[in-house]
């Protein structure tokens, strides 16, 4: 199969999946999980446009995706204000042209610089917002935020988008125009020249190019689709607050990107399903879910390097050549001291976290379906003796790992 029918095929089951995702998962909370899973694809993706694709880290991100928001907000209440007859599905193109905006004010700026000087004027400016936020409250809102209301735009095709299945299904459109016009992008040879300036920015100046220019025209495009996500969420949720703009939803995306693959186009999807799922059912299960997104982002930093995405395109060769099956044993062998090493981390997470945070509750808590006393010295021996077991079983099969993945790449050497 080319590759240019692998892509159409890849872009077709997407499309399908998101067509039928709402009749398999029927549930209102599985409903606006899925919402807010095509908002942060669409952001995820345009921060990776910038450090995936041109090698730019900003810490500022969230600045675009929040004051394309709050103009989404504004406008769609000058809409319905005035009555002026414009569709809800055209509301993002004012997120769009907000991101625009704003990024090539602040971008001919930043765009000045890579490294880290790119990352701190882009905390520089993520900090300045945030402040700004507090202190303009006519576009803001203050702590309340701006509010509005969508199904007081005009109609579309006869929906007024109050049911959530309706906003969904819109969320999803725009999700799947903004991924194709974002891969469509990478194969453009403005893409490979931001590829370049990522590699090699002496050599990208050397053939001619402004690597300035490039950083900027890259800036100003993640921000328009950082826009739309912005908007989407303003459409979503009707509010838009402060939030939006601070350092913890840069860090969110920072997060997303990095998880799901740094520099796979498909990484930041994956990084941003799992990302959003593990935000909304973690929260239900544990209060310390902040500290679990921390230890994942550093765990991935550390012995994933190249994310999820970047972990499966490992597999890739092998699933085709069908020498796959030569890891099973070993990834089986591995699964078990894995398994334990997990459960005595979060063993000690919980453990420690109902002890410093929640002691007023008392030392009695709840564990995978087990009451016992955090204060006696038995859960934490089982606990340490969880975590320590299952890291030098892990160490131990490591090799056979190691051994398993040396003869299925032999195997294919030779074939």
């Amino acid at each position: 199969m080319s590759e240019t029918a692998r892509t159409f095929l890849a872009f077709a089951l997407f499309a399908l999946g998101l067509a039928l995702a709402p009749v398999v998962f029927t549930s209102g909370l599985a409903l606006t999980m899925m919402s807010l899973m095509g908002v942060m694809i669409i952001f995820a993706l345009s921060y990776n446009v910038l450090l995936g694709q041109t090698g730019l880290l900003s810490f500022g991100h969230a600045v675009y995706y929040g004051l394309g928001g709050f103009c989404a907000a504004h406008a769609m209440n000058y809409v319905a204000r005035n009555k002026l007859g414009v569709p809800l599905p055209a509301i993002p193109l004012a997120g769009a042209a907000a991101g625009l905006f704003f990024r090539g004010v602040f971008g001919a700026v930043a765009a000045r610089r890579a490294g880290t000087g790119f990352s701190m004027i882009s905390l520089g400016v993520g900090e300045l917002v945030a402040a700004l936020a507090g202190i303009q409250r006519s576009f803001f809102g203050g702590e309340d935020g701006i509010a509005t209301n969508r199904v007081k735009l005009a109609p579309f095709l006869g929906y007024k988008f109050g049911p959530q299945i309706q906003v969904y299904y819109l969320i999803a459109a725009w999700c799947l125009i903004c991924v194709i016009l974002m891969y469509a992008l990478t194969r453009t040879p403005f893409g490979r020249m931001c590829n370049a300036v990522r590699d090699n920015p002496e050599r990208a100046e050397f053939v001619g190019y402004s690597t300035q220019r490039i950083r900027f025209q890259a800036f100003v495009l993640s921000a328009m689709f950082a826009g739309v996500a912005g908007s989407l969420a303003a459409i979503n949720f009707e509010l838009m607050n402060s939030q939006a703009i601070g350092a913890g939803a840069s860090g969110q995306v920072l997060l997303m990107t990095f998880v799901g693959g740094v520099g796979h186009f498909f990484g930041p999807i994956i990084g941003a399903m799992l990302i959003t799922f593990l935000q909304i059912s973690l929260s239900d299960i544990t209060k310390a879910w902040m500290l679990y997104f921390g230890l994942l982002f550093i765990l991935v930093v550390m012995f994933v390097p190249g994310g999820i995405a970047g972990w499966l395109s490992l597999h890739r060769p092998l699933l085709r050549g069908g020498r796959i099956l030569k890891l099973v044993p070993s990834y089986l062998a591995a699964a078990v001291p894995l398994a334990a090493l997990g459960v005595g981390l979060i063993a000690l997470i919980e453990m420690a976290h109902h002890m410093l945070v929640e002691a007023g509750d008392g030392s009695r808590m709840q564990l995978f379906g087990i009451a016992f006393d955090a204060a006696s010295p038995l859960p934490w021996l089982v606990a340490l003796a969880l975590f320590f077991g299952g890291a030098f079983g892990l160490k131990l099969v490591w090799p056979r790992i190691d051994d398993a993945w040396a003869a299925a790449q032999a195997e294919g050497k030779q074939a």
